[in-house]
């Protein structure tokens, strides 16, 4: 009989096929404009083609969604902490 592990990582982010679901969302659009390609200009080339973007497309992927840090662009922090008030007028000294 088939055992099967729970998932205790959930709090990671869905993954399919290993990718995070945006990144899947980029994969399946580009899936769906080779297919698009291929049935409106039939060759043998573009089919290679095809399967080659999608292919090297997934590898660059995945190494994008191992090293997540990459895509990462948000501060957690401020640069600087002050309790002074804002104002919008720059001549009033504070």
């Amino acid at each position: 009989m088939k055992k099967y592990e729970v998932y205790k990582n959930i709090r990671k982010g869905a993954m399919i096929w290993g990718l995070p679901i945006s990144l899947f969302a980029m994969m399946m659009l580009s899936i769906l404009a080779s297919l698009l390609v291929i049935i409106f200009s039939f060759s043998f080339l573009v089919i290679i083609g095809a399967i080659l973007w999608n292919g090297t497309l997934y590898v660059v992927l995945t190494k994008i969604a191992c090293k997540a840090i990459l895509l990462n662009f948000n501060r957690v922090f401020p640069k600087i902490i002050s309790n002074k008030k804002d104002n919008i007028l720059h001549y009033v000294d504070y």
